[in-house]
């Protein structure tokens, strides 16, 4: 058997064992904020464990980023399936090439040679963790969810020999996902409304721009302290902010990129522009990281991208579940 296809095999049968509820008696599945869009032309199929099917869907469709364990000779194989709610746990997996070796030759992008994204279904929990990796290719990392549900584990990496076959017609980057389970009482949540401006640790963040589906857009994100724009902004992963934007529903990862690169220790602010590109309609959720005086902290929003900007900015909502958690390094 090719062992792409054993990945997907070994994650289908632990979802099975493990996803058929959160905790003892609950049964109850993560709250989807919309409908999963698809990209016109695609085969809406996707395997048992709720990874897309890349052999139903073809190698040559454009599908966006994060939905498929494994493309292009490159597989996700997440070694730790399930985590208790509120405990502190270690997350393992590995990046397998075709052969279904371990990958360990990486090219460094933002800093670093892989960025490991957790969020829950509902877009409420997010964590951006930064991972070891160990000679034999595992890569570990401390992680602490705070509740139960259904989240999506997401492996953002530059193998070393993808840079240099990369034939221009799509990103050196690659985006790959998987789900993971937290056990625990299961209590639905939901994410703030759509705001202009969100608040967290005294910090007010405004974003300005629209994001439009199928075209890259222009988002900027201004900071603020006690009324005043903060100009203090350090570099952070080579920029003076990284924003991870996720589809609701399927939980696509879009590509981002930001406008302004940091140079050595120099500070910015209080402005932090990005491009990003939506494949279609829909609710999305933005998790901007900005670091003041050393320490990192994040910003979510809410956007319904097609849908008119709310007329008039909401008082600021309390932040949410993870929102504002340490950062992994």
């Amino acid at each position: 058997m090719n062992p792409l296809l054993k990945t997907g095999a070994f994650a289908a049968a632990l979802v099975a064992v493990c996803g058929t509820g959160y905790g003892v008696g609950t049964a109850i599945g993560p709250l989807n904020l919309d409908p999963a869009p698809v990209a016109a032309g695609h085969d809406d199929r996707h395997s048992p464990d709720g990874e897309t099917d890349a052999a139903t869907r073809g190698t040559g469709d454009a599908v966006p980023a994060g939905l498929q364990v494994a493309q292009d000779g490159y597989a996700l194989d997440l070694e730790t399936g399930t985590v208790p709610a509120g405990a502190d746990r270690t997350l393992r997996f590995t990046v397998r090439d075709a052969d279904g070796d371990p990958v360990t030759r990486f090219t460094t992008a933002h800093g670093k040679q892989l960025h490991l994204i957790v969020a829950s279904r509902e877009l409420t929990t997010y964590r951006h963790l930064h991972p070891v990796r160990a000679a034999d290719g595992t890569w570990s990392t401390p992680v602490d969810l705070p509740d139960a549900g259904g989240y999506r584990v997401f492996a953002d990496f530059v193998p070393a020999d993808r840079e240099e076959k990369d034939d221009g017609k799509s990103p050196a980057g690659l985006t790959l996902g998987s789900d993971l389970t937290v056990t625990g009482p299961y209590r639905a949540d939901r994410p703030s409304a759509p705001a202009a401006t969100t608040t967290v640790d005294g910090y007010a963040v405004t974003l300005r721009g629209t994001l439009r589906p199928g075209t890259a857009s222009e988002l900027t994100f201004t900071v603020r302290r006690d009324g005043r724009p903060v100009t203090g902004l350090q570099p952070y992963l080579g920029a003076y902010g990284h924003l991870v934007a996720l589809r609701a529903g399927d939980l696509a990862y879009l590509h981002v990129h930001p406008h302004e690169e940091a140079h050595g220790t120099a500070l910015s602010g209080p402005d932090v522009a990005f491009t990003a590109d939506a494949p279609s309609a829909g609710t999305y959720r933005l998790f901007l990281d900005f670091k003041v005086d050393g320490t990192v902290r994040t910003a979510a929003f809410t956007v319904r991208v097609g849908a008119q900007p709310p007329a008039s900015t909401p008082p600021a909502p309390a932040p949410e579940h993870g929102t504002g958690a340490p950062h992994g390094h």
